[in-house]
This record gives C-alpha cells, structure tokens and sequence, in this order.
C-alpha cells in the first residue's frame, strides 16, 4: 500500500511518478524499496488518468447516500439483531477507501 501512497504523493505534489521518484518517496520514509513492484507500479499506472480514478472511486460512497439515508424508517420497524446486521453489512469509509488501491494494481 506503501508504494501507492507514494504513487499518489508525487501526484498530489505535481511530480512525475516514475521509477526513480517514486524509489525517493519509499526511501525517505525509511521503507525498504522492492525493485519489482515499484517498476510494476509505474507500469500499471501508465496512462492512467489519477484525478480522473479517483474521482469515480470518490462518487461510490455518494451515491450510497440516498440508500442510507431511506435505512432509518426501515430500522424502527426490524428487531435489534437485525439492525446490527445491517450496520455490519456497510463498508466503512476505510473500506471504500482500500478499493481505492485496487485501480493502481
């Protein structure tokens, strides 16, 4: 997750994400650099347009809103245990945030 995070600083910061900066990143941060998935990390994020993933993973957890918003109404009718499920049963914003990853390969 490291490497992507570095992915995304140098983005963030304006820099080009590639081999040799996205090592300085990992470096810096006292992380020990795996040659093979820095160079797969730049490979997959070739062509890739960040601000634009980043905005679709962005409108999932929106677009669940109005859903969420509806639950209440429902819940005053349903027992105690089945509310707890259904509270299990939404991901979390860390959650929503992982699948984030996942568009880095």
């Amino acid at each position: 997750m490291e490497y992507v995070y570095a992915a995304m600083l140098l983005h963030a910061a304006g820099q080009e994400i590639n081999e040799e900066n996205v090592k300085a990143v990992l470096e810096a941060s006292k992380i020990s650099v795996d040659e093979a998935r820095v160079k797969a990390l730049v490979a997959a994020l070739e062509g890739i347009d960040i601000d634009e993933a980043i905005k679709q993973a962005a409108v999932a957890p929106v677009a669940a809103a109005p859903a969420a918003a509806a639950a209440p109404a429902a819940e005053e009718a349903a027992p105690a245990e089945e509310k707890e499920e259904e509270k299990e049963e939404e991901p979390s914003e860390e959650e929503a945030l992982e699948g984030l990853g996942a568009l880095f390969g």
